[in-house]
C-alpha cells in the first residue's frame, strides 16, 4: 500500500523551474512508494496554512520552492502537535537555497526527489522568534538583511542569486548604519555595542555569502550560532571585517560568534528584522529560542 505524500509547490520560485522535469519528479515519488497530492501556493502564507491544516493527514510532507517556501512549511508544521508532524522533504528551487546547501541536497529536482524516497530522516532544530513566529535557518537585523525581501520578484526570477548581490550594492550607502544592541545568552554571556549586523542561525550558509564551518554547525544540537559584526570606524576596519567573514575568522574585535540555546536582543528603539529572508517586523526586545529537534527532515 502506497504512503500518502503532501507536495506543496511555490510555482514562482526559481524562475518556475519546477516545470522542468516535473513529470520525472512525480514518477520517482510514485516508484518510491508514494501517492502524491499536490498543493499550489498562490500567495504568501499559503504554504503555512496548508501544512498546519493538512499535514497530519499525510505520511510525509514535501515542498518545491526556495528557502522562503520551506520556512513557511516549517511554520505550519510547528502549529501541529509534535507527534503528528510528518517528516519533511525539500526539493530546492529558489535563488539561494541556504538550507539545501547545509543539508547537502542536490539542486537537480529529480535527484532531490530521489532523496525524499531514499534519504535519511534526521532531527532539525527550529527557531522561535518571540511568542508566535518561527524561523528555519536565520533571524537577523542590520546591514543587507532586507535585501532578499526588497529585491523585486521579477529580478529574482531573471537573475537568481546575482539579483541579491546587485540589490545589496545599490543599498550600500543607507545600509552602513549601526544599531545599538544588548545581547544576552541563556548561558549568561552579555555583549553590548553598536553593530552593523546581528543574527542567529542554524545553517552553514546565510544568504549564500556568509559561510560557517560544517564542524561548528549541527542542525540538531539545540544551539544557535549567533554572528555579531561591530560597526567599523573607517574603511580599513570595514575591509578587515570583510576579510574576517570571508575567512571564517569569527573571534576578533570586530566579529564575534556565540553559541546558545536562547538569545535575548534589546534595542534603544524598534529595529527591523528578517526571518529566513523575509520581512520579520520591528521589535525593541525579542527572545530567540531553539526548539530542539522540532521537525524531522529528509536529508
Amino acid at each position: 500500500m502506497k504512503k500518502k505524500l503532501m507536495l506543496i509547490i511555490n510555482p514562482v520560485a526559481g524562475k518556475a523551474r519546477y516545470k522542468v522535469g516535473f513529470g520525472d519528479v512525480m514518477r520517482i515519488l510514485n516508484e518510491g512508494g508514494f501517492r502524491t497530492t499536490v498543493f499550489f501556493t498562490e500567495a504568501r502564507g499559503d504554504a503555512t496554512r496548508f501544512a498546519a491544516e493538512f499535514a497530519p493527514q499525510f505520511d510525509t510532507i514535501a515542498c518545491i520552492g526556495g528557502d522562503g517556501t520551506l520556512s513557511e512549511v516549517m511554520s505550519g508544521l510547528m502549529a501541529v502537535p509534535k507527534e503528528q508532524r510528518p517528516p519533511l522533504g525539500y526539493i530546492p528551487m529558489g535563488s539561494t537555497n541556504d538550507v539545501a546547501s547545509t543539508l547537502g541536497l542536490p539542486k537537480d529536482a529529480t535527484d532531490a526527489a530521489w532523496r525524499i524516497t531514499h534519504g535519511e530522516i534526521i532531527p532539525f532544530d527550529v527557531g522561535s522568534f518571540g511568542g508566535g513566529s518561527f524561523f528555519t535557518y536565520v533571524a537577523a537585523f542590520g546591514a543587507f538583511t532586507d535585501v532578499s525581501y526588497e529585491t523585486p520578484q521579477n529580478e529574482k526570477a531573471a537573475l537568481g542569486h546575482l539579483a541579491y548581490i546587485l540589490e545589496g550594492i545599490s543599498q550600500l550607502p543607507r545600509q552602513l548604519k549601526p544599531t545599538h544592541a544588548r545581547i544576552t545568552t541563556a548561558e549568561g554571556v552579555c555583549v553590548e555595542g553598536d553593530f552593523l549586523y546581528g543574527g542567529a542561525s542554524n545553517s552553514t550558509s546565510v544568504a549564500g555569502l556568509v559561510k560557517l564551518n560544517k564542524d561548528l554547525v549541527s542542525l540538531s544540537d539545540g544551539m544557535f550560532e549567533a554572528l555579531l559584526i561591530r560597526n567599523p570606524k573607517n574603511i580599513a576596519e570595514f575591509s578587515r571585517i570583510v576579510t574576517s567573514v570571508l575567512g571564517q575568522n569569527f573571534n576578533n574585535e570586530h566579529v564575534q560568534l556565540l553559541q546558545s540555546r536562547e538569545l535575548k536582543f534589546e534595542f534603544d528603539k524598534p529595529v527591523a528584522w528578517t526571518r529566513d529572508g523575509e520581512a520579520g517586523g520591528e521589535v525593541q526586545e525579542v527572545i530567540l529560542r531553539n526548539n530542539h529537534s522540532a521537525v524531522n527532515i529528509i536529508a
